[in-house]
C-alpha cells in the first residue's frame, strides 16, 4: 500500500501495490528467505501486466535511469543488477517462447526438450521473468496458456539454478507449483486481502481523472476536493480491480452529462457492470452496447479491421447496423480503442481496451459456438470469389480460428489455397487442435510439413511448392493439381514420390533400350533385399533401385550393371547445379546467376543428384521424390 506518513513516493508507473513490489524485489535481489518461484495472478483486469511492467523497469538497466528511485521505499527497489530474459508468451506458443529463451541465452540446442537441460547445465543463476501467460498462443481457444505452464514454466520452476516470476492465469497457478519443494515457490494472488491495495485505487482514478494527466477540465476534474472524493469512491467500488477503475474513469469523462459525483450508484464494481451501467447512463439498452462489442470480443490476434466490425454487427444482429454504428462512438468509445497497422498505413483497426471485457462479453451470450458459426460464415462470404489470394489479411489468416470454435474447421481443411496464402503459425495452431480422426487427408499433409513453414522467407511462393510436393507424397494428386491451378510461378512440378527407409545414394543415369533411346532413370541406393533392387556385385550390403526419372514406376530390367552414369562433362555443361546442405538443397541457375529452387526437409537429405535437363531427385530417411525444376520460375528460398 502507499501511505502519505512513509514520506516516499509512489512507483511513478504504478501509484501503489508496496506490499507486492517488496517481496518481489526480494525476489530479485536473492534475499534469505525468499523464494525461488514466484507466480502472479489473480482476476482478469486485477492488475497483473501494470504491475509486472513497473516492475521490470526497474529491472532494466538503462530504464531505471530514468525513474526516481531515491524517492521510492528502499525495500521495493531491486538491486541494479543485469536485465532478466524476459520471453513474454503474448501470441507466442510454448515452444516459441523456450526458443526465445534459447535465444537469449544462446544455447545450442536444436531440440526444445533440451532448451531446458542447457538451462540447468549452466554454472550460473538464471533469472526469467515471463509476463502475458493468458494471451500465450496465436489462436485464443487452444489452450497455449496451460501449454505454457506445463511445458515452459514448470521446466524452469524444477530447475534448480532459474530463479523465476510468472504472470499466470489463478486456474493455472496452482499446477504451477505443485509438487514443489516446501519454500520453493510463493503464489501472490493480486485480489487477495494481502495483496490488494485499496489505497492504489484511489490514487489511480485520482491520477486519471487529473487535466495534468490529460483529463477534460470539468467541475469534478478541476476541484481537488471534489476529484479525490470521486477517486476514492471509485476506489471503493473497484474492490481489488485496476481494470475497473480504468474504465469507470473512461465512462465517466467520455459522457460526464448527467453524471453525479456523489451518487456510488452511478459506479461500478466490475467490467460487467462498467458496460451496463455507461450503457444506461446514455439512454441505452445494456444488450446493445454488448452486441456491438461482441464481434471484438471474438477477434483474433490484435485486432479486427473496422470494415469487418460492421460488417459482423450486422451478421450478429441478423439485420443492417451500418447506421447504428456511425452514431455509437460516444458508446462504445470508452471500451475500444484505435490501432494501425504501420507508420504510415490508414487500414483502422479496433480492438478492446482489455481481455476481460472481451471475457465478460463471450461469457453473457445464450451460445458462443452458434456466435462463432455466424462470424465464420460472414468471413467465408466476404473472401472473393472465394480467391484466399484476395481475402482480407484478417479474413486469410483467422478464419481457422473461427471454424474451429464454431467445430466447423475440417469441412474448411479442403481448400490448398487457404493451406498456401493463410499464415502458417496460426493455421497451424488451429488444425492442430482439431482431433485426428476428424482431420481429412489434406489436412494430415499441412500438419506435417507445418514445421517446416516458418522457415520460408518466401511465405506464399515457398508454401505453395512445399505443399504440392507433399500432396504427391501423400498420393493426393489431385490437391497437388490444384496448387498448381492457383496462378503461381512455382519452381517445380513433383514428378513421383517412393515411401522407402534407408536410401544412402541417389544416382541419374540411363539404361539401354532396344531400338529406342536410352531411358533416364534414378538409381537409388537401398539395403540388399529390399523388394525390386538388383544386387550390386561385390557389395552385400548394398542393391540398386532402377526408377523412371519422370515416370511413377519401377523398372524390373536390365540391370544396374547396363546403367549409365551421367559423366562430369555432362555435369559441367549443364545451366543447372546442385548445391547441397544438410536438409536444404538448392539448384542454381548458372546463366542468371540465381538461386531458381530450394528445397527444405525436416531430416537431412540422404541422397540427392541433379539431371542435365533439370529434374531433381532428392532422398531422406522416409523416401525419395523427383522434381522438374521450372528453369523460367522465379528465385525462391
Amino acid at each position: 500500500m502507499t501511505a502519505p506518513t512513509t514520506g516516499y513516493a509512489p512507483h511513478p508507473h504504478i501509484g501503489g501495490r508496496v506490499t507486492v513490489l517488496r517481496a518481489l524485489a526480494a525476489w530479485r535481489m536473492e534475499w534469505p528467505g525468499a523464494p525461488r518461484v514466484i507466480v502472479l495472478t489473480g482476476n482478469p483486469g486485477s492488475g497483473r501486466s501494470h504491475l509486472l511492467t513497473g516492475f521490470l523497469m526497474m529491472c532494466d538497466p538503462e530504464f531505471r535511469k530514468r525513474l526516481p528511485l531515491d524517492d521510492l521505499d528502499p525495500s521495493t527497489v531491486p538491486p541494479d543488477l543485469p536485465a532478466p530474459a524476459v520471453p513474454s508468451a503474448a501470441g507466442l506458443t510454448a515452444a516459441q517462447v523456450g526458443w526465445l529463451l534459447a535465444e537469449h541465452y544462446g544455447l545450442q540446442a536444436t531440440r526444445i526438450e533440451d532448451v531446458y537441460a542447457e538451462l540447468a547445465a549452466l554454472d550460473r543463476t538464471v533469472t526469467v521473468v515471463v509476463p502475458d501467460v493468458d494471451r500465450a498462443g496465436p489462436v485464443r481457444t487452444t489452450g497455449e496458456p496451460a501449454r505454457v505452464v506445463r511445458e515452459v514454466l514448470k521446466p524452469l520452476a524444477t530447475t534448480a539454478n532459474v530463479r523465476l516470476l510468472a504472470d499466470v492465469p489463478r486456474e493455472l497457478a496452482a499446477r504451477l507449483v505443485e509438487g514443489l519443494p516446501p519454500g520453493t515457490a510463493q503464489v501472490i494472488d493480486l485480489d487477495e486481502s494481502q495483496w490488494a491495495d485499496p489505497p492504489g485505487l484511489s490514487l489511480q482514478a485520482e491520477a486519471l481523472l487529473s487535466p495534468e494527466h490529460g483529463a477534460p477540465e470539468l467541475p469534478f476534474t478541476t476541484d481537488p476536493a471534489t476529484r479525490r472524493a470521486l477517486a476514492e469512491a471509485i476506489g471503493r467500488r473497484a474492490g481489488t480491480g485496476p481494470l475497473t477503475v480504468q474504465l469507470a474513469v473512461r465512462s465517466i469523462l467520455a459522457s460526464p452529462a448527467g453524471f453525479i459525483p456523489g451518487d456510488e450508484s452511478q459506479l461500478p464494481a466490475s467490467p460487467g457492470e462498467a458496460l451496463d451501467l455507461h450503457a444506461r447512463r446514455l439512454g441505452a439498452d445494456p444488450q446493445t452496447l454488448r452486441q456491438l462489442l461482441a464481434p471484438l470480443a471474438f477477434a483474433e490476434g490484435d485486432s479486427l479491421p473496422v470494415e469487418l466490425w460492421e460488417r459482423l454487427d450486422s451478421t450478429l444482429a441478423d439485420k443492417d447496423m451500418t447506421t447504428s454504428i456511425a452514431g455509437t462512438a460516444a458508446l462504445t468509445g470508452p471500451f475500444v480503442q484505435s490501432l494501425q497497422t504501420g507508420a504510415n498505413s490508414e487500414r483502422a483497426l479496433l480492438q478492446l481496451l482489455h481481455p476481460a471485457i472481451a471475457d465478460e462479453i463471450r461469457s453473457g451470450l445464450p451460445n458462443v459456438r452458434a456466435a462463432q458459426s455466424q462470424i465464420a460464415m460472414a468471413l467465408l462470404e466476404s473472401v472473393p470469389g472465394q480467391d484466399w489470394s484476395k481475402a482480407d489479411p484478417y479474413v486469410r489468416d483467422y478464419i481457422a480460428a473461427h471454424t474451429l470454435e464454431a467445430g466447423l474447421l475440417p469441412q474448411l481443411l479442403t481448400d490448398p489455397g487457404l493451406f498456401v496464402y493463410a499464415a502458417p503459425v496460426p493455421l497451424r495452431a488451429a488444425v492442430e487442435a482439431v482431433p485426428a480422426q476428424a482431420l481429412g487427408a489434406p489436412g494430415h499433409t499441412y500438419l506435417r510439413i507445418a514445421p517446416l513453414l516458418p522457415r520460408t522467407q518466401a511465405p506464399t511462393l515457398a508454401r505453395a511448392a512445399l505443399l504440392e510436393s507433399a500432396f504427391v507424397e501423400d498420393e493426393l494428386p489431385d490437391f497437388a493439381a490444384a496448387v498448381h491451378r492457383l496462378g503461381l510461378d512455382l519452381p517445380w512440378q513433383t514428378l513421383w514420390s517412393v515411401r522407402l527407409r534407408n536410401i544412402s545414394e541417389v544416382t541419374i543415369g540411363t539404361l539401354p533400350r532396344p531400338a529406342e533411346a536410352p531411358t533416364p532413370v534414378a538409381a537409388l541406393t537401398v539395403p540388399t533385399g529390399t523388394p525390386g533392387a538388383f544386387p550390386v556385385a561385390g557389395n552385400s550390403d548394398s542393391a540398386l533401385l532402377m526408377h523412371s526419372l519422370v515416370q511413377p514406376t519401377l523398372f524390373n530390367e536390365p540391370g544396374p550393371e547396363q546403367l549409365l552414369r551421367l559423366s562430369e562433362q555432362d555435369r559441367a555443361a549443364a545451366q543447372l547445379t546442385l548445391l547441397r546442405g544438410t536438409d536444404q538443397l538448392r539448384v542454381w541457375d548458372q546463366s542468371r546467376q540465381t538461386v531458381v529452387a530450394s528445397l527444405i526437409s525436416d531430416s537431412p537429405f540422404t541422397g540427392a543428384d541433379l539431371s542435365p535437363d533439370g529434374i531433381l531427385v532428392a532422398a531422406t530417411e522416409h523416401g525419395a521424390k523427383a522434381l522438374r525444376i521450372r528453369q523460367s520460375a522465379s528465385a525462391t528460398s
